[in-house]
């Protein structure tokens, strides 16, 4: 008797990724899986949902709209949604969407398993689902869930409390991620900073950072989603030293302005903001800063947002992205504060900041020319090899651009590093010539 067939479709961030592949190492031997975007008819289709933002919740409710047209023409025969979308608004959705055979939360995937009819592998619990070609890189979500509670931010109400992974757990999932040829890990969570606090009694980022670079053939470990409140500085002391550790830090600081900080419940003020600034680039010299702002939060006049530009200028963050505020309902903010600044002065904020950060952004990769990087390739396209090093993390930075040398395959390069010499730049990517394996 042949297999049923499965495909997930995964919205939202890298955390969902991850979740999906946790799920589809749970019921692999049960299923033919069908990799996302393959077109054709199955008989499960799962959508791994989305609820943060606006623009999420719609683009997953579209996509829950697209499984049930699929599923009305006979392409798709039972549909079963989960993520944050349905977990934040299960009591509603049902009855919208009758077509979708079952609604489930982000909390636990064993309720998604057994609607598959099969049950939860504790053995399998270390293990993700790849389809055997897992890149040169991948997420590695280190905790879940979050006990802040920013004003702006839905995700405690959506995920829940924090709770680290175990580190021995963590571990066995890397070595189980680099037998399958992947290089590089980016640990994720809402808050990679608070990791350890609820299992060990303390912060022990750093201590998993050298834990994970003892695993053999992993050569890249990057940190995402640090939150500045509390933050551990021997992670500093791990970066400064370990060289399989990137000196780069994704840190969302959202604002500098100390009104705009409280009323966003950062537990920080500017001062204290611009002196873990000033740490990072004395402690790890040479560190690559990505940071997170949003404009037009209750709060942000012009004086508040004159100094965020100013801080912008001073702090010159090698990566920056920016969001306009948006009133999320069930959030504190949204309870409590009036969204005060018009929809056109958020955008305009938003453009100037952006336009500001474009100027930064060129001249640190106009500096890098002339340069040799050690680089990891990720790809190939028309025979030009896409690559990064440590200063750019995948999916949400620029890449390095280099010619495959005559002679060679681009297949071979891909998942391996070599040495190039940057010759060229522009806004965001970078070009290079390659040097030597």
């Amino acid at each position: 008797m042949s297999k049923p067939s499965l495909q997930v479709i995964t919205l939202g961030c890298s955390k969902n990724k991850v979740d999906t592949e946790h799920l589809l190492a749970q019921v692999q031997d049960d299923f033919v899986i069908v990799p996302e975007g393959e077109e054709g008819k199955v008989d499960w289709l799962l959508l791994n949902t989305c609820g943060f933002i606006g623009d999420a919740k719609e683009e997953s409710v579209q996509a829950v709209f697209d499984a049930v047209d699929r599923k009305n023409r006979g392409l798709a025969g039972k549909i079963l949604v989960f993520g944050c979308l349905s977990q934040r608004y299960g009591d509603e959705l049902p009855g919208l969407i009758p077509e979708v055979d079952g609604w489930y939360g982000a909390r636990d995937l064993g309720p998604v398993v057994r609607a598959l009819g099969a049950e939860m592998s504790p053995e399998r619990r270390n293990v993700r689902y790849t389809g055997g070609h897992p890149g040169s890189y991948a997420f590695l979500k280190i905790s879940e869930g979050c006990d802040r509670r920013c004003s702006y931010c839905a995700i405690p109400f959506i995920r829940g409390a924090h709770h680290s992974v175990p580190m021995e757990d963590l571990v066995e999932e890397a070595r189980s991620l680099a037998r399958e040829g992947v290089r590089e890990l980016v640990l994720i969570a809402q808050d990679t900073t608070y990791y350890g606090l609820d299992l060990y009694g303390r912060r022990a980022l750093a201590e998993l950072l050298q834990r994970l670079s003892e695993v053999e053939g992993i050569e890249w470990i990057r940190i995402h989603y640090s939150y500045p409140a509390g933050f551990p500085e021997d992670v500093l002391d791990q970066m400064a030293s370990n060289p399989k550790v990137c000196r780069y830090m994704d840190i969302p600081l959202q604002h500098v302005a100390d009104t705009v900080l409280d009323n966003m419940h950062r537990h920080v003020d500017g001062a204290w903001t611009r002196e873990l600034i000033r740490k990072m680039r004395e402690k790890v010299p040479g560190i690559v800063l990505r940071t997170t702002l949003i404009v037009g939060h209750p709060g942000e006049g012009r004086k508040e947002f004159a100094e965020l530009l100013d801080f912008v200028r001073e702090a010159r963050f090698e990566r920056l992205g920016a969001f306009t505020y948006s009133e999320e309902e069930g959030t504190w903010g949204a309870a409590h504060l009036k969204d005060s600044v018009t929809k056109k002065t958020k955008q305009s904020r938003l453009s100037r900041l952006m336009e500001l950060q474009r100027g930064i952004s060129f001249a640190y990769n106009q500096s890098r020319i002339g340069s040799e990087v050690r680089v990891l390739v990720d790809g190939y396209a028309d025979g030009i090899l896409v690559c990064r090093s440590e200063f750019e993390s995948p999916e949400v930075d620029g890449e390095i651009l280099v010619p495959c040398p005559q002679g060679r395959s681009p297949q071979s390069f891909v998942g391996q590093f070599m040495m190039v010499r940057i010759n060229g730049a522009d806004d965001y990517d970078l070009r290079g010539d390659y040097l030597r394996d």
